[in-house]
């Protein structure tokens, strides 16, 4: 199974197991918010810990199911959409605990959780403009400034965890055989808290946030249908799907 669950002393552990690259379709994709809110809903859970195996924490949307079928977009864009959702307004906290890279959906999640830890090697990227979508700037600009946030976004870059620490969107930076005895031992101190304070405190802090960050994506959303209407967008995809690199637009300006 692709997504692992357990529940033990009051933490639910949610676990990205999809080799190669945690690269999910729009099936996993829809199938995500339903076990974050089903387990945010569970009275013996008060913290909610998302980590993952492999080489990284997750790759985002499955581009050769987009290459095949670019109807799909609908389904991903709204699995997306749902997953973050779900994350930011569970009842109670979410932390990931992330890896390697941490990719289009992969930063979504992230940057819809409460707390987010992250190993020495992990890294944030957008490389949407490169795959013929737009991503989750919505979401990182939750975490990250506006201007760090745009340049990541125009240019398909990373951001080191160690970047993203510097300006205050990770909690803590941990090396990567020690991430998830870190992760565990802060879902341990919120899990010794009062649900119900928890869940109360989370409600308060989403409501004093600067933006909407679900109106925010929907938006980016409006213009990701918008880049598949152009044939340069599959371009990018059936790209990416035969070399694994951006396409060569040459001097298509001219």
């Amino acid at each position: 199974m692709p997504i692992k669950t357990q529940v033990s002393d009051n933490i639910a552990e949610i676990v990205l197991d999809h080799p190669p690259v945690n690269a999910f379709d729009s099936k996993i994709w829809n199938e995500i918010p339903n076990v974050v809110t089903e387990l945010g809903q569970r009275p013996d859970v008060k913290v909610i810990l998302i980590h993952a195996e492999g080489k990284g924490f997750c790759a985002g949307v499955d581009i050769k199911e987009l290459a095949e079928n670019p109807a799909a977009i609908v389904l991903v864009n709204q699995g997306n959409y749902d997953t973050g959702k779900a994350i930011h307004h569970c009842e109670v906290p979410v932390i990931c605990a992330a890896h390697g890279f941490i990719i289009g959906g992969g930063v979504i999640m992230c940057g819809a959780a409460d707390i987010v830890i992250a190993s020495d090697d992990a890294y944030f990227s957008l490389p949407e403009i490169d795959r013929g979508a737009m991503g989750g700037a919505a979401h990182l600009q939750r975490m990250l400034p506006l201007a760090k946030v745009r340049s990541a976004f125009l240019t398909g870059g990373k951001i080191p965890a160690a970047e993203a620490y510097r300006l205050g969107g990770i909690e803590k930076i941990v090396p990567r055989e020690e991430l998830l005895s870190e992760a565990r031992s802060y879902a341990r101190t919120l899990a010794a808290k009062s649900r119900e304070a928890l869940r109360i405190a989370k409600q308060a802090l989403n409501g004093i946030e600067a933006f909407d960050v679900e109106a925010s994506y929907r938006w980016e959303q409006g213009y990701t249908f918008e880049m598949y209407l152009h044939e340069d967008s599959q371009k990018a995809r059936d790209a990416f799907v035969k070399t694994g690199e951006a396409a060569d637009y040459g001097d298509d300006a001219d």
